[in-house]
């Protein structure tokens, strides 16, 4: 993409499998927009495209065109065995961030999401695409702009969603809770991350790699780890910011001083001072400051939340509350405006769009319930909360122009 993002170049390195050496093989590489007009061609399988006034990827409400798509076609032709084509959809946009910012096509953007599970009343972990479908509908809806990959990489129809909505994606590996970091793991951890950023790489929705959620930080041996980790990444894909999710103390953690964006994963009043809703806001404000200084990059709050059961009230609220969920958002959402305020504070990620299924254990109600929707993707009234809250962040030239979307 050029500084003034007036063009862009699209640069295709195809592979043709099993090509003998005295065959000779054509391509062809033809950009399409979206009315299947031809904006651009090369003839060499190692090409490129440049586009004039390009048509950008926008994420979810900072166009009126969120999502735009060309159309990348690839024909390869053989004298001896003919012709094949494969045509995949990509989206042009620059990603570029600071010490302090985060910017989509020149133009600062903030984490309005949700952390998510592929998981949903009876066919748990199974593809399902009316559900999936149903998702993306109730995440425009709460006006949210991304969601991160929690903790697995996702079925590639939903990635192609993603994609089309215009919603933001932080891609993560299959990396949770590492512990004792020695070779072994090492190798089968780049191992993952390769097939990873191999399989995301060309989606203009995956704006950011998180290379594992929640590891044992402070052990002596994370941060040669995570270096090693980082710099793999990086020489995979220099496009985009790199994270880890870290659930440490900034003065025990050892892995994220390698790393572009700090996302934490912060229980206030809920695994720590349970039932202090009075001590939230202050303390994650003081945690933000802190984690700030210590890094001095960005800071995202990945994971926030309280367990919920949809029906239960209560005033005074208790824990396991409707009520009670809400007013541990609010107190969340002062300590978020107020770090914002100072400029370098990028994102929060509610946990967890809906209700899921675990293990059984003494302290989870049939699963986790920290959900904004239940299992079956029936709101509570935190949903409404967080839905006025995310609306409440978007101009009106992009207020509710599609009809599908319910009022609130």
């Amino acid at each position: 993409m050029s500084d003034d993002l007036a063009s862009a170049v699209v640069s295709v390195d195809l592979e043709v499998a099993d090509q003998q050496p005295d065959q000779h093989v054509q391509c062809v590489l033809s950009l399409l927009d979206k009315s299947g007009s031809m904006v651009g061609e090369s003839h060499q399988c190692h090409g490129e495209i440049r586009v004039n006034s390009p048509k950008l990827w926008w994420p979810y409400l900072m166009s009126k065109d969120p999502g735009y798509m060309y159309n990348l076609k690839v024909t390869v032709s053989n004298i001896k065995y003919g012709f094949d084509s494969y045509t995949l959809p990509i989206g042009l946009r620059e990603v570029s961030w600071t010490n302090s910012s985060f910017k989509i096509n020149h133009q600062n953007f903030y984490f309005r999401g949700v952390g998510k599970h592929e998981d949903s009343a009876i066919r748990g972990k199974g593809l399902d695409l009316p559900l999936a479908l149903r998702d993306y509908n109730l995440l425009r809806w709460l006006g949210a702009n991304s969601y991160r990959t929690s903790h697995y990489p996702y079925a590639d129809e939903i990635m192609d969603l993603a994609d089309q909505y215009g919603i933001v994606i932080i891609d993560e590996c299959p990396a949770v809770a590492l512990d004792y970091f020695d070779a072994g793991l090492l190798r089968n951890h780049l191992v993952a991350l390769k097939e990873l950023v191999d399989r995301d790489k060309n989606r203009p929705s995956v704006l950011m790699w998180s290379v594992g959620n929640e590891p044992r930080s402070y052990r002596k041996e994370a941060g040669d780890y995570f270096e090693k980790v980082y710099a793999f990444t990086r020489s995979l894909d220099k496009t985009r910011p790199i994270t880890l999710v870290i659930n440490a103390d900034y003065k025990t953690d050892l892995a994220s001083p390698h790393f572009d964006v700090i996302c934490i994963n912060r229980y206030f009043a809920w695994y720590s001072d349970p039932g202090h809703l009075e001590l939230i806001t202050r303390q994650m404000l003081n945690d933000l400051k802190h984690w700030r200084a210590a890094r001095g990059k960005p800071v995202l709050v990945s994971e926030y939340g309280a367990d919920t059961i949809a029906g239960i009230h209560s005033l005074p609220s208790i824990q396991f509350s409707e009520e009670y969920q809400i007013q541990l958002m609010h107190q969340n959402f002062k300590a978020f405006d107020a770090a914002r305020a100072e400029g370098w504070f990028i994102g929060e990620m509610i946990w967890n769009f809906a209700d899921f299924q675990t293990k059984q254990e003494d302290r989870r109600v049939a699963g986790n319930k920290k959900g904004l929707f239940t299992r079956d993707r029936q709101p509570k009234m935190s949903a409404h909360f967080l839905a006025r809250r995310y609306w409440s962040f978007v101009s009106g030239d992009f207020s509710r122009t599609n009809e599908n979307l319910w009022i609130l």
